[in-house]
């Protein structure tokens, strides 16, 4: 593995801002790396600037895929970082940028991977299809029109390369985004009467939400409890005007012992007993993901950790995540196993001065290599 040129595909990626955005520079980039290699590359788009890559390599033999997001969050405000988010910047070990944990350095320790595979001249036994996705952080959608347009479905097991700091992440909650509205009439506030207040349904079916979510505490062995926070909240035009527009968010954390299906219902059941009492609500779902069913016992998992162990001599446990990734959009392609396991131990995720440990990065590099080569031989 040539280090310098690794770590320049890592710092080159977080230096293309695609927070929430932009991705087609990162498939760009990527697609320029690959142009000069015997591989099929597709680009998928999913909105003007917004492309999926879909790198193929290999002409037979089982079929490994590779993923990972284009997008990072925000860098919020740059004066909380001590280095410039789009500019990679190493300093005691670490390389800082956004995106260096979540998850610029899992993808790119996945292309040096492919790239070396590639590189070393001899007939690959296998197969690799990285699919490299926009839009991950707001919803999951660049994998969604991945699996509906067909390009998991033939998956033999696929990696992401989410930070895991080496562990498997066999595991992880769902999530539902949901967005509730109400309308009032708006009427000055010295006769409120006349009008009716947008707020104050809103304000009922928080408190309604929050205790029915509250008595859900029954705990998955794995995943724990069910969590909900009301997140946002926003309403009227000024202060002495009955509003007539109001809005509120809430963010939920599904086990498969309150699956989302059952969240649907509850949540819109308390809509319309408000809808009963003359309130005007409406609510709606933000891209929803259903829980990452356990992993733990497919073949996958098993080869990863003998891989880690015994090929790394690190250490290496199953967990479970909190967080969702792609991996609730895949898990609908087909009954492929599917493992978490990335380089970047995740602890700066979406903060300021995000950053990987540069050995743990390149060992990732080398590791995802290890890891195809047992997968080509353990699934012929």
């Amino acid at each position: 593995m040539d280090k310098k040129r690794a770590l320049r595909i890592l710092s080159d990626l977080i230096a293309i801002d695609s927070a929430n955005d932009h991705e087609s520079l990162v498939a760009d980039y990527l697609t320029n790396l690959f142009k000069n290699y015997p591989v099929n590359i597709e680009r998928v788009t999913y909105a003007p600037g917004r492309d999926n890559l879909v790198v193929i390599m290999g002409n037979h033999g089982p079929l490994l895929g590779f993923s990972g997001h284009e997008d990072v969050v925000s860098a919020g405000d740059l004066a909380n970082w001590q280095f410039p988010p789009f500019e990679a910047t190493i300093k005691d070990g670490k390389l800082y940028g956004r995106g260096a944990s979540d998850m610029k350095s899992g993808l790119a320790a996945m292309v040096v991977a492919m790239l070396d595979l590639l590189d070393s001249g001899q007939e690959l036994p296998g197969r690799i299809r990285l699919l490299a996705s926009v839009g991950e952080e707001t919803g999951e959608y660049g994998a969604a029109q991945l699996v509906k347009e067909g390009y998991a479905k033939d998956l033999a097991g696929l990696i992401v390369g989410e930070p895991s700091h080496f562990n498997i992440r066999v595991t992880h909650k769902g999530v539902i985004d949901y967005y509730v509205t109400s309308k009032g009439v708006c009427v000055h506030s010295s006769t409120p009467e006349k009008g009716q207040n947008a707020i104050m349904p809103l304000i009922a079916f928080a408190q309604k939400a929050q205790d029915l979510m509250a008595s859900h505490t029954k705990k998955d062995p794995v995943l724990g409890s069910l969590t909900h926070v009301i997140s946002q909240i926003q309403g009227g035009s000024q202060i002495n005007s009955v509003p007539d527009h109001a809005w509120l968010s809430g963010n939920i954390r599904t086990t498969p012992v309150y699956p989302n299906e059952q969240i649907y219902q509850e949540l819109e059941q308390i809509v319309a007993q408000l809808n009963e009492q003359g309130a005007q609500l409406k609510i709606s779902y933000s891209f929803p993901e259903v829980p990452l069913p356990n992993q733990e016992n497919t073949k996958l998992a098993r080869l990863a950790k003998q891989v880690v162990n015994q090929e790394f001599n690190l250490p290496c446990e199953y967990t479970a995540g909190t967080g969702a990734t792609d991996s609730s959009e895949y898990i609908q392609a087909g009954t492929f196993p599917i493992i978490i396991l990335g380089p970047a131990a995740g602890t700066t995720d979406h903060q300021p001065n995000e950053y990987v440990a540069v050995d743990d990065y390149l060992l990732g590099c080398q590791l995802y290599q290890a890891l195809a080569k047992r997968f080509w031989t353990e699934y012929q």
